[in-house]
Formats: C-alpha cells, structure tokens, sequence
C-alpha cells in the first residue's frame, strides 16, 4: 500500500533555513498533489502549501515568499525549503499525498510528522 514519510526537521534559528523532504512509495497515480501541513502546539492542523504533478501550487498566505514546494515526480518526492523562518512557524510538519486514479475515490496519504522549531 502507499506510504509517506517525511525527514528533515530539527531545531533552528529565527532567520533560518530549513529543508523538508518527503517521500512516498506504493501504488501511485502519475496525477496526484502532494504538499505540507503542519500543527503547532494547541491549534488545529493548517495548509502550508500543495503542489500537484502537474506544477499548480497553493500556499498559506502566512508562508507566502518563504516557502517553496518543489517536487520530483519520477522519485514521487517532494520539498518544502523554508527560508526566513519565524518562531510562529514552530509545529510538527506532516506531508501528504492525495490522488485519485480514474473512475475511483480519492485517496489521502499521511506522514508520520516531522518537528520544527524555532527559536528566537
């Protein structure tokens, strides 16, 4: 079956940079979205930013101009490289793969989450 698992977390410095990788495997539709979402402590899960194989993003309005979603689509392997890290971008980072193979249901895949944090 499909699996996602995400890498690259740690601890940072306000002004930082950090990058995020994430990697899914199994049966995967060559037409699908894959991106982030993060949760920081007492507050729901939130969108970070999606990008589909066929190069449409969609960001957060509080991570646009700092980060970036780049994708390989042959490695089904997605980035997120953030630069200008804040305090507040401090949360677990999940990743997530959604598709739908024609004339089925769409599917959703999640990671196992990965922490930021950054200090001030």
């Amino acid at each position: 079956q499909v699996q996602v698992m995400e890498s690259g977390g740690g601890l940072v410095q306000a002004g930082g940079s950090l990058r995020l990788t994430c990697a899914a495997s199994g049966p995967i539709f060559s037409i699908n979205t894959m991106g982030w979402y993060r949760q920081a402590p007492g507050k729901q899960r939130e969108l970070v930013g999606t990008l589909s194989t066929g190069g449409t993003t969609n960001y957060a309005d509080s991570v646009k101009g700092r980060f970036t979603i780049s994708r390989d689509n042959a490695k089904n392997t997605v980035y997120l490289q953030m630069n200008s890290l804040k305090p507040e971008d401090t949360a677990v980072y999940y990743c997530n793969l959604r598709q739908t193979v024609p004339n089925t249901r769409t599917s959703e895949y999640w990671g196992q989450g990965t922490q930021v944090t950054v200090s001030a």
